[in-house]
């Protein structure tokens, strides 16, 4: 097939679960056209069926803010036509799945009808969307789409409870690259880190507001108090690293915690990690979870969200109230404390990541345009 992809060039999951599906794809002999503001982050290394196109956006003076819905719209137009699309595949609903259907309107004015696959991850749904100057457009955005899918059956659930939506909605969960994602030998780092043979608490994000980093230092803090020797390795960047920062020197910890900024092969860090934290506000999936999982990492949560669907509660790892940051640290606490506890979590998390292996999901994306053609075509 020859399909277009559409999404945010950022480090967040929805980019990242499309650029990895892009080159997959490619993989499986399809040719794949991936259409963004910037290049996606993990569009690294060149691949002969994997082509780029930036969407370009004019500055007027009549335009306060650049109408990028507009742009985008005709960029696929021009994709759709001169690439012969067979599919329109577009990752979170505003504005890419708006745009999806402009262009697939103007297109059906020239005979030529490409079907729309539209992808919910998260935030276009539990707090953009929600916002009520959207909420009638993401409405009629998904209904007209030829085909939705969500990253969790909690995000169908809140999808179907938040908008009125008539259209079917299949869950496609995030999948993980099990040869990628594995625990590897990382002597040197892990001694640069944790010199003195100190247990390796890790955290990766976006250090924006819901992933609550200060709670990941409060926990921290926590299983120092316990009489844990530990380090805090947090890995990523965004708006509240100061905040961060600020907090490690008042509670006094700085010595005990890492900022390593944005780290692309975050596979070398958790393959230090003894045990991964994650009590994020807001998470529909949690793939940062589940890639620290594929790293035989256990896992402390909060319960909210899509979070339970990866990280098992007394399997994987364990998961609490959002807001019982004490409930975190105690299990914290006996994970690292307890070696034949930390044994099983660690082994079944990786057997539970091996459920979201790539090659099966993107088996169910493949089936899933094949299907959305099919009913297109008549």
């Amino acid at each position: 097939m020859n399909i277009g992809i559409v999404c945010y060039p950022t480090f967040g999951g929805s980019g990242v679960v499309a650029t990895e599906l892009a080159k997959i794809l490619a993989q499986q002999g399809h040719t794949v056209h991936i259409l963004s503001y910037a290049r996606p982050a993990r569009l690294e290394e060149f691949n002969t069926r994997i082509f780029y196109h930036e969407v370009s956006i004019n500055s007027y003076p009549l335009f306060e803010y650049p109408p990028y819905a507009l742009a985008l719209a005709s960029q696929m137009v021009n994709l759709i036509e001169f690439e012969q699309l067979d599919l329109l595949h577009v990752h979170y609903a505003l504005p890419h799945a708006t745009s999806a259907y402009l262009a697939r309107q103007i297109m059906a004015e020239r005979g030529l009808h490409v079907p729309i696959v539209t992808t919910l991850h998260g935030t276009d749904i539990t707090l953009v969307g929600k916002d009520p100057s959207y909420k009638h457009v993401v409405e009629f955005s998904i209904d007209k789409s030829d085909g939705v899918t969500a990253v969790s059956e909690y995000l169908k659930r809140e999808t179907y409870e938040n908008f009125d939506i008539k259209q079917d909605i299949k869950v496609i969960p995030n999948f993980i690259d099990l040869d990628r994602f594995q625990a590897t030998d990382q002597t040197d780092l892990k001694m640069q880190l944790a010199p003195n043979g100190e247990k390796i608490v890790v955290h990766v994000s976006n250090f924006r507001k819901v992933k609550r980093v200060p709670a990941v230092i409060k926990i921290f803090a926590k299983i120092l108090e316990k009489g844990i020797p530990a380090k805090l390795v947090l890995a990523g960047d965004g708006p509240d690293r100061q905040l961060a920062e600020q907090q490690c020197r008042r509670l006094g910890i700085c010595d005990h915690v890492d900022f390593m900024g944005k780290w692309e092969r975050v596979e070398e860090i958790l393959s230090i990690a003894d045990l991964f934290l994650i009590p994020s506000g807001s998470e529909t999936f949690g793939l940062a979870a589940l890639e620290a999982m594929s790293c035989s990492v256990p896992v402390i949560s909060s319960d909210i969200g899509g979070l339970p669907e990866v990280n098992i509660h007394g399997e994987t790892g364990y998961a609490c109230p959002l807001d019982d940051l004490d409930c975190m640290a105690d299990y914290a606490v006996q994970v690292l404390s307890t070696p034949s506890l930390h044994a099983t979590l660690a082994k079944n998390a990786r057997n539970r990541a091996k459920l979201f292996n790539q090659d099966q999901i993107v088996r169910q994306y493949e089936d899933f345009y094949e299907e959305v053609r099919s009913r297109s075509a008549k």
